[in-house]
């Protein structure tokens, strides 16, 4: 026979129903705020959506992204929304720098004042507040070197565009420079003083008024006026980096779009955790089963 003292604590260990329902809540509720604490302050997941960085990532292809060395945030927008969140951001271990695979929030086309979703990209960060970026031939300089060539970098066009056919399209607005070449551009910091005037206001436009959150620039009897009033200068508040695709003749990026805020950083790209074929609707899941790429998983992104 049990003493009673056994018999108590196996008593003890016999759960009710309710009571196993209210510990898998509990347990449940506890994994769910450990798994938001990793992705807020440590790792994101992010999925590759165009082919702007191949060979270097695949479209379809699901990376781990680094937050906490360039400050980790509370979540930025309400998953699965173009709903915008007020974040705090905690201090930065390390800055972006040069060749490094960044992601980060888009900031929206060349002369919009906000992106109209919001919508992580990748790209390779070529160029930090301060430094000079020009294009020659397809070939990248950086403060008047060439810079490092990507390992998997790719050109899908066997000739550059002549220096002499301006891209409409180029940021900054108003520039007569094209993807292939392109620049002496200098890339604006926090603190730089800007020299305005009605012949270039167009350039510093889209920024300015993005610095503000609202259209401040305007231009009234040939004089640049900011939120009203008349100026001539323009004091820089943020740091800036310009971001290029690998795949340099099919990249959506810094030459066309403009610049990438600090503050719209996200993180590092790590590794690859998951890739397939994403031509292959989710609903005919055991055929997209079927197009995994496991030489890919577990890859490491540089």
């Amino acid at each position: 026979m049990l003493s009673k003292k056994n018999e108590k604590k196996e008593k003890q260990k016999v759960k009710t129903p309710g009571e196993k329902a209210i510990e898998f809540a509990k347990n449940l509720l506890f994994a769910l705020v450990a798994a938001l604490l990793i992705k807020s302050f440590l790792i994101e997941t992010s999925r590759v959506p165009t082919g702007s960085m191949e060979k270097t990532i695949l479209v379809g292809d699901f990376l781990f992204v680094n937050k906490f060395i360039y400050g980790s945030s509370s979540p930025r927008n309400i998953p699965f929304t173009n709903v915008a969140l007020p974040y705090f951001q905690l201090p930065a271990i390390g800055e972006p720098e040069r060749g490094d695979i960044v992601v980060f929030e888009y900031p929206g086309d060349r002369d919009e004042l906000f992106s109209d979703e919001i919508a992580n990209y990748v790209k390779r960060c070529i160029g930090l507040p301060g430094d000079t970026i020009e294009v020659k031939n397809k070939v990248v300089f950086v403060n008047g070197l060439e810079t490092d060539i990507p390992p998997h970098i790719q050109y899908l066009k066997p000739r550059s565009t002549p220096k002499r056919i301006p891209n409409p399209y180029i940021f900054p607005k108003g520039s007569i420079w094209n993807e292939d070449n392109y620049g002496p551009y200098v890339i604006p910091r926090e603190g730089d003083v800007i020299e305005l005037s009605i012949r270039n206001i167009e350039a510093w436009r889209t920024i300015i008024d993005r610095e503000h959150g609202k259209k401040v620039v305007g231009v009234q009897n040939g004089k640049v006026t900011i939120d009203g009033i008349e100026t001539d200068k323009y004091t820089i508040t943020k740091d800036y980096y310009f971001m290029m695709g690998d795949n340099r003749d099919d990249s959506a990026d810094s030459r066309f779009w403009g610049l990438v805020p600090r503050d719209l950083i996200i993180g590092e790209a790590l590794m690859i955790y998951w890739s397939w074929n994403p031509n292959i609707p989710f609903s005919d899941f055991f055929k997209l089963l079927g197009t995994l790429r496991i030489n890919r998983i577990a890859k490491l992104v540089y």
